[in-house]
């Protein structure tokens, strides 16, 4: 394991399965991921593909790409295809469903000890995303939630302990304004009216956490 200092990011790769979790350095301006020896971070699960993703370095910003995986890859839970995506501070990187890696960035500080987050069916909140239905304390919230509200929250929700950046917010909740721009006074309108209809069940708890300079992240506490 490589050591970790403040000028090179790191990823934690973190098995949901096991809890197992292993550090590196990205002490090269490039690195593939995979299950192949010949990678430079090997990770031996049977359903990653031998080279999975490349991550790699442009003048000051990381990007990661999918190298034809056979299982996929996902980026804070929408699906990595054709152009490399620019990484941010928190990213998580979910390899073929299996393996989860986080990307912490230069300077930032990795999460002591890497906790997984809350399993999504045990908390007060709960969403039927086949009929996009959201309770608080079994309770279901109605009126629905506006369009925007539903994505921004399952969003939060299949992401739940794990910080959402505000670029993957402006592509689950507005994905056809994707290049043209959504203000930070739009997003945070838009988490400021979805807190006050989830306080409308349960005003006593404050679901949506700002995380400042990251994004947001949803706490979900047990029942």
């Amino acid at each position: 394991m490589a050591d970790t200092g403040p000028e090179r990011p790191i990823i934690i790769a973190h098995d949901d399965k096991t809890s197992d979790h292993h550090q590196w350095t990205l002490v090269k301006d490039e690195v593939i991921v995979g299950r192949g020896e010949e990678c430079d971070i090997v990770l031996p699960e049977r359903q990653v593909s031998r080279q999975h993703i490349r991550i790699f370095r442009e003048e000051d910003a990381y990007f990661v790409q999918d190298l034809d995986s056979k299982n996929g890859t996902w980026v804070n839970g929408h699906k990595l295809e054709g152009d490399p995506r620019q990484l941010y501070d928190g990213d998580d990187i979910h390899l073929a469903l299996a393996i989860r890696v986080q990307f912490i960035g230069s300077g930032s500080t990795a999460p002591l000890p890497f906790e997984p987050p809350v399993h999504i069916d045990e908390g007060r909140l709960r969403l039927d995303r086949e009929s996009r239905r959201a309770f608080v304390n079994q309770q279901e919230i109605n009126p629905p939630l506006s369009p925007p509200q539903y994505r921004l929250l399952e969003l939060l929700y299949i992401n739940t302990g794990r910080i959402c950046t505000r670029e993957s917010v402006v592509e689950a909740v507005w994905p056809d304004a994707v290049g043209d721009g959504v203000s930070e006074q739009a997003i945070d309108a838009l988490v400021r009216r979805l807190r006050d209809r989830l306080a409308e069940l349960d005003a006593d708890w404050q679901y949506i956490v700002t995380v400042r300079g990251h994004g947001f992240r949803l706490n979900n506490p047990s029942d």
